[in-house]
């Protein structure tokens, strides 16, 4: 028979375990809904670029709250302060350097 304290900590581990399943899943989830946002703003920006390597570098470059702020967008629409957190995210020195990175990966 299990300790208490084993099974204890058996428990935590497998509540844990489920949690952080969870937790990506909606993280992943937010994240796509955000990229969906990203990608309207991107396109409206710049017609005829292609928005899905400067999406991804956005996203990947925002923070948690970012992310939830830029998917509550696509339940609220598309508002200026939406706008506004997008452009900021690809000011940042890495968010413009994967661009860039991504803008040359493009052309050859």
């Amino acid at each position: 028979m299990m300790a208490p304290k084993t099974l204890i900590a058996a428990a935590l581990v497998l509540v844990t375990a489920s949690c952080d399943t969870a937790q990506e899943a909606v993280t992943k989830g937010t994240r796509d809904t955000a990229k969906t946002v990203v990608n309207q703003v991107v396109e409206t920006r710049f017609p005829g670029v292609n928005a899905a390597p400067i999406t991804d570098c956005i996203i990947d470059n925002a923070s948690v709250s970012e992310i939830l702020t830029i998917a509550k967008a696509s339940v609220v629409g598309i508002q200026q302060d939406t706008v506004d957190t997008v452009v900021g995210i690809s000011q940042r020195p890495e968010t413009a350097a994967c661009i860039a990175k991504n803008s040359l990966k493009l052309l050859g």
